[in-house]
């Protein structure tokens, strides 16, 4: 016995060292500064329950474009427009989170000008002063907003056109311009885009099921409002790449490609 003693004692030695050095951030070794993107929005950027998928928002795979130094926070709501977002305390729990050098996104419009919807409805004006608060709460926080107009809904005319079917869209860009926020026409952006893909492939990309086909919609289920998989990532990056196009500094944080996926082309 008196023999393993020293045996014993070398191996608490060594695990202690182990240990220490595992705790210890050499000083020279910059750790970088995590940056959250919460986003605040409805149901076409939210995260969905599973018994409601393929529907997704964009939000999800948007979420997927950046590097270990941005946290993506989705906070949107199915049914929520700026006033009830506000009243649920939705908003709240961003300000309390909210640190400078964040960002947060916003984006409503779909239920706020739903006037038979008495529930979530909110007026022009409200709507308007609500994405003022919004924008005015981040800054106070010294942190960086970025204001979208809602997507489209996709209802088709008889000359092949996509109907304007969001009366608040010019709204959130007379309070952009008002406000001198950062500002993507995501409804001009998806209207164009699903507009030139034409009435067939766009439905591809939105929650169009037939019967007997998928568990959750045994019925089947036509909607022109709200992404799949595939329209949710198709969004997601025509967000990206209007924020390329303004050269915003959250395109200098996105993902490293993995070194195979460089030897890939389209």
């Amino acid at each position: 016995m008196p023999a393993i003693r020293p045996y014993l004692r070398l191996i608490a030695l060594v695990t202690a060292l182990l240990g220490l050095a595992a705790c210890t951030t050499p000083s020279n070794v910059s750790v970088p500064a995590v940056t959250t993107v919460h986003m605040a929005g409805d149901s076409t950027m939210s995260i969905k329950d599973v018994k409601d998928y393929p529907e997704t928002g964009w939000g999800v795979p948007f979420a997927t474009f950046f590097d270990e130094s941005i946290q993506v926070v989705n906070h949107a709501k199915n049914g929520r427009s700026t006033r009830t977002f506000i009243e649920e305390g939705r908003w709240q729990v961003i300000m309390d989170a909210l640190k400078p050098g964040d960002v947060v996104f916003i984006q409503f419009g779909h239920n706020d000008e739903s006037v038979s919807k008495k529930d979530r409805y909110t007026t022009p004006e409200q709507y308007s002063n609500n994405l003022k608060r919004f924008i005015n709460d981040v800054r106070a926080k010294q942190a960086d907003p970025i204001l979208l107009s809602p997507i489209t809904r996709r209802y088709f005319n008889e000359d092949g056109t996509i109907k304007h079917t969001h009366p608040y869209a010019d709204l959130s860009r007379k309070v952009a311009a008002s406000e001198e926020v950062v500002f993507l026409d995501m409804e001009i952006i998806t209207r164009e885009y699903f507009q030139k893909l034409g009435d067939k492939d766009s439905a591809l990309r939105f929650m169009h099921i037939p019967a007997d086909t998928h568990p959750n919609y045994p019925n089947g289920v036509r909607d022109d409002t709200h992404l799949n998989n595939m329209g949710a990532r198709e969004v997601a990056q025509l967000v990206l790449a209007e924020l390329k196009k303004q050269q915003h500094p959250l395109v200098k944080r996105l993902r490293t490609a993995d070194p195979k996926h460089l030897k890939l082309s389209y």
